[in-house]
């Protein structure tokens, strides 16, 4: 009596994919691995769906591409499976490769190829292939799937290359929410903001409903552009909607306020949001620093100490500020002192010393700040040598104010504002020789007087925030 072929292929089947399900050990996948080859089973897409996943699971992904690169032209499901698992793995030029495989063997892509492949190259920020790539999707006439425009969205919105990005926005014969946010949010990391904040008008004009990532990258817009109508209205809607203020949402809604100098706006929200994190916190004692509210900055970084929650290098550099903005000398020697002292963990950084030189240079202590600036481990800022401008000039120290003056000449010689800073000083002092030297020196660069920068900016806040970007 003859076996039925059919019912044993099934019950191998049935077999290893019980297998693969319980699979817990490196171990197992290796024996899986050499079953599957024995039986000519590496073919089969159930199978090979299976197998990935378990290999993903395990940190194992190598196996599997070692087995299904051996079939000589793999189905493209197969392929597939393996390039979303390599998109998420993060394993550089490994999906690419894959793809390379496809094309060398016959095996035709389709559009569930194209989304995690420009995944892949989103996140390694690979323009040049992403390009190469955009040809055969136009050619294999996928321009018109959403997913795939979706993914060439991101890419060129994640390479900083907003018009290519804005090109094949315009040309999608439809968007959804995904294509709007990913506009919006690579014109906001770009640095964008107005073109960010024109492109969530116009999504609400083309009727699309926002989310919850679209409205924190709005906001992010809304606060470095002052936008503060717009942020309102984002918070009406949030209301209007229910949205619960998770703490990503409601940790964007306080940086906006506090950038937009409302602060009891920006307490309320803290206050009505259930869970909160260091980011909320540092968005709070933030926005406190720049309104110059040192003592509420204070209270509020002692208040989130006594919650059990751990500041990180952004919350010492925001109470830092504060205590700079309101003249609080003695506190922030004291905080400082704690930070070299590791009572936080960390030693300090470069934009820690910043803060304490702003510190003393805002309260006239020009020779503690330049004093500081000589013993500290790093080398000194245009912001560090900027503050301690600032306090000459504050305190009609003019000798102190040259010193700093030429030393942000020697950071940035082509910049325009150093040397009317300089010259102005020289005139303040009554050295109309030296006035005239500044001048020949800016002629002899071919630089030209910028009439809007007659005066250094010297606010480090911004600066300082900006290193910790969240």
């Amino acid at each position: 009596m003859f076996s039925n072929p059919l019912k044993s292929f099934t019950h191998i089947t049935d077999r290893i994919l019980h297998l693969l399900s319980s699979c817990t050990y490196p171990t197992h996948i290796h024996q899986i691995h050499a079953q599957l080859i024995v039986q000519n089973l590496h073919s089969n897409t159930t199978i090979a769906h299976h197998f990935i996943t378990a290999s993903q699971s395990l940190g194992l992904l190598d196996s599997a591409l070692t087995l299904f690169t051996q079939l000589s032209r793999p189905h493209v499901f197969i392929c597939n499976t393996l390039i979303r698992a390599f998109s998420h793995s993060h394993v550089p030029h490994t999906p690419l490769s894959i793809y390379s495989h496809m094309h060398r063997n016959s095996t035709l892509p389709n559009n569930y190829t194209f989304p995690f492949l420009l995944k892949s190259l989103s996140d390694f920020r690979e323009l040049k292939l992403g390009e190469c790539i955009h040809t055969p999707i136009i050619k294999l006439g996928h321009v018109n799937d959403i997913y795939v425009e979706n993914a060439l969205l991101d890419l060129y919105a994640s390479c900083g290359r907003l018009g290519l990005c804005q090109r094949v926005f315009d040309e999608m014969p439809q968007r959804d929410v995904v294509s709007w946010t990913v506009l919006i949010t690579g014109y906001k990391n770009a640095g964008m903001y107005d073109d960010a904040l024109i492109a969530f008008e116009e999504m609400q004009y083309a009727g699309v409903v926002p989310n919850q990532v679209t409205m924190v990258n709005a906001l992010a817009a809304c606060s470095n552009f002052g936008a503060l109508e717009m942020g309102v209205w984002i918070h009406d809607f949030i209301k209007k909607r229910a949205w619960e203020l998770d703490v990503i949402l409601g940790t964007a809604l306080i940086d906006m306020y506090g950038k937009c100098g409302r602060i009891e706006e920006s307490l309320g929200v803290f206050r009505s949001m259930k869970e909160k994190n260091v980011l909320t916190w540092n968005a709070l004692i933030k926005g406190l620093a720049l309104a110059k509210s040192g003592e509420e900055a204070i209270w509020w970084f002692n208040r989130m100490e006594q919650e059990g929650f751990k500041a990180d290098e952004v919350t010492l550099v925001g109470v830092l500020c504060a205590c700079s903005h309101s003249g609080f000398v003695d506190t922030g020697q004291r905080i400082f002192s704690s930070l070299l002292d590791g009572r936080f963990g960390f030693l300090p950084s470069i934009k820690h010393y910043a803060c304490i030189i702003d510190l003393y240079a805002r309260a006239g202590r020009l020779e503690d700040a330049f004093n500081f600036i000589k013993v500290m481990p790093f080398k000194p800022t245009k912001a560090m040598w900027g503050s301690l401008l600032a306090g000459s000039r504050a305190q009609g120290n003019l000798e102190f104010g040259e010193f700093a003056a030429w030393k942000l000449l020697q950071l940035e010689p082509d910049n325009s504002g150093f040397y009317v800073v300089l010259s102005n000083l020289y005139a303040e002092m009554g050295r109309w020789s030296d006035v005239e030297k500044v001048r020949i020196m800016m002629k002899d660069r071919g630089l030209k007087k910028d009439l809007a920068c007659s005066s250094v900016g010297t606010e480090p806040l911004e600066d300082v925030f900006e290193f910790f970007a969240q």
